[in-house]
């Protein structure tokens, strides 16, 4: 089963062989088709471009992939196909035909992440386009492995600096050094990120464009139109500006209804009158929340990783926040509550633990993935 076979693969490592997913897929790409693929590397975003673009090509009548992560609550989140999460069946046929592939210590030997794509890839040989989107890295991420006809990248800022880089012009560099033939770049928060970008891309030989420069009068009109009808927060424009991009490079038309049904869940999600949810978990998304719900005051649900600067991410929140309830995540990599409490007097930030839902109190909930997770089981039960 594939679930167990996943099971026996840990979800985060401390050190990656970079050299392992390309050595494996060299071993076994004739078993795989070339659709056109457009690759989607950043930091903040990618989940919700993708979607967005993807739910556009299938509007247009293509057939469509879109492989995104991680996943909240179902593993299938993960592997969308033409408008749908992927069926267990469907995913327990690929795994099956893909273990009769891969040799035995090949299969054991990839990364949850690693197997994933390549699963993920198997199940899209038959498609004509093919959204896929990078892990946590760029050049050296399991996904870059694919031969592209585009790569999107979104808004960039410091993360996961352990694998990345310590710096942003290292973390650019990781990132844009997955550029293939064509890169467009969404609009960015800090000057370096855009210098840094072309010039990676050109020493390559690569195209490269600035998605304004596809958003021509007419496109503009339609992304206001889009953003009216759907209802769009304001903090989403960049994704669908992205994604429109795309669309407007590879000259596939579009309308407001081409992206009916797009809104990826945990992205600034209301699930009910006084609960929003969002995966969100660095600086950059915690500047377009504070940005997104400005004025307004909530009971902060949180936790977070040992690994993310918590403490700026919490002072960008501090004028929406009330109070701060942390809520427990089974995960080795959160941080010690001790020590995020003592951040938080330090911020002079009210917080306890959370212990449920109020219904006179406004709540938003984030952190990460497992943060939503964790939250999603405690409320749902």
């Amino acid at each position: 089963m594939l679930q167990d076979f996943l099971n026996t693969k840990p979800l985060y490592y401390d050190k990656i062989d970079y050299t392992r997913m390309p050595r494996v897929y060299k071993q076994i790409q004739h078993h795989f088709a070339n659709p056109q693929v457009i690759h989607i590397i950043g930091t903040n975003g990618k989940g919700t471009t993708g979607r967005f673009l993807a739910t556009a090509l299938v509007s247009a009548g293509f057939t469509v992939g879109h492989y995104t992560s991680p996943h909240i609550l179902e593993f299938n989140e993960r592997i969308w196909l033409n408008g749908t999460n992927t069926s267990l069946e469907i995913l327990e046929n690929a795994h099956q035909k893909l273990l009769q592939i891969l040799t035995h210590d090949q299969a054991n030997a990839l990364s949850y992440f690693e197997y994933t794509t390549l699963l993920a890839m198997f199940i899209y040989k038959d498609v004509e386009y093919v959204v896929l989107e990078a892990g946590l890295g760029g050049e050296y991420d399991a996904t870059a492995v694919f031969d592209n006809i585009l790569t999107l990248i979104t808004p960039i800022a410091t993360d996961h600096e352990a694998f990345l880089g310590n710096s942003i012009e290292e973390i650019v560099t990781t990132k844009v050094n997955a550029v293939k033939k064509v890169a467009i770049l969404a609009t960015q928060t800090n000057d370096i990120v855009n210098t840094r970008a072309e010039a990676i891309v050109k020493e390559k030989k690569s195209l490269f464009f600035h998605a304004d420069s596809f958003l021509t009068k007419n496109a503009r009109q339609k992304i206001a139109r889009i953003e009216k009808e759907l209802a769009l927060e304001k903090y989403l424009l960049t994704n669908l500006s992205l994604a429109i991009s795309a669309l407007e490079y590879l000259q596939i038309e579009y309308a407001s209804q081409s992206f009916q049904g797009a809104r990826l869940f945990g992205r600034l999600s209301k699930i009910d009158e006084n609960i929003i949810v969002d995966v969100g978990h660095n600086v950059l998304a915690a500047s377009a929340i504070e940005n997104a719900l400005r004025g307004r005051k909530f009971t902060l649900v949180y936790n977070s990783y040992k690994d993310k600067n918590y403490k700026e991410i919490l002072t960008i929140l501090k004028p929406i926040i009330q109070k701060v309830e942390i809520i427990a995540v089974n995960d080795s990599r959160i941080e010690e509550e001790a020590i995020l409490e003592e951040t938080l007097s330090h911020l002079a930030v009210k917080y306890g633990k959370f212990n449920g839902i109020h219904k006179a109190e406004q709540y938003l909930v984030f952190g990460s993935f497992s943060v939503v997770e964790a939250f999603l089981k405690a409320y749902n039960e």
